[in-house]
């Protein structure tokens, strides 16, 4: 059975940084597309980065571009989404999703809250 564990958000304060962690069990994250999202209250969810198991190519919203980065680690399995000088307006709950092909997401995890305080 497949499952995607995120951890690592929290509350921060403006221009504070946090880091995300993405965990799979029941698939190897080295052949999938593994992707951020997140969700604000009362909005849609919203696409933030994504990493392609080919070469590692990674994908920006233009709201994050030099501010997060996503990386993974193939021997632990996990993706990682380094999120520095954090605003207000990226307060949301974040998700992590896995798609055997971009942009086809078909696996989910249950998110983790990321609060940033003005």
């Amino acid at each position: 059975q497949v499952q995607l564990v995120e951890s690592g958000g929290g509350l921060v304060q403006t221009g504070g940084s946090l880091r995300l962690s993405c965990a799979a069990s029941g698939l190897t994250f080295s052949t999938y597309a593994v992707g951020w999202f997140r969700q604000a209250p009362g909005k849609e969810r919203k696409f933030v980065a994504e990493i392609r198991w080919t070469g590692g190519t990674t994908y920006y919203v233009d709201s994050v571009k030099g501010r997060f980065t996503i990386s993974r680690d193939n021997a632990e399995n996990t993706v990682y989404l380094q999120m520095n000088s954090l605003k207000p307006e990226d307060t949301a709950v974040y998700y992590c999703a896995a798609a055997p092909t971009s942009p086809a997401y078909r696996y989910w995890g249950q998110g983790t809250q990321v609060t940033v305080s003005s």
